[in-house]
């Protein structure tokens, strides 16, 4: 089973960047998808971008668009997340998932493996 691991969070000032990394360990992430969701205190679990295998397709949800790029790097099977331009409210814990065969790519439910978690702080 394909393992993830995120890597880049931190704590950084409201306009200032952060990239994050998804690496996958044993093999290719899923022929389906790989996706970036987060998940701030007390607030449910929620879609951030995804990027779609095969074709290299990439959604956005509608809050970062325009600031934050997925991107992936095959050769290195490790998917990244740049996010500038960022903002008190994009303050959470960001997950990385690798999608399964059913489902759209917005849902959680539809993601099979998750990382572990990395922490993004934004300060004002």
């Amino acid at each position: 089973q394909v393992q993830l691991v995120e890597s880049g969070g931190g704590l950084v000032q409201a306009g200032d960047s952060l990239t994050l990394s998804c690496a996958a360990s044993k093999r290719t992430f899923s022929m389906y998808g790989v996706g970036w969701f987060r998940q701030a205190p007390g607030k449910e679990r929620e879609f951030v971008a995804t990027i779609s295998w095969s074709a290299g397709r990439t959604y956005y949800a509608d809050s970062v668009k325009g600031r934050f790029t997925i991107s992936r790097d095959n050769t290195k099977n490790t998917v990244y997340l740049q996010m500038n331009s960022l903002k008190p409210e994009d303050t959470a814990v960001y997950y990385c998932a690798s999608k399964g065969p059913t489902g759209n790519y917005f849902s959680w439910g539809n993601y099979l493996t998750w990382g572990q978690g990395t922490q993004v702080t934004v300060s004002s």
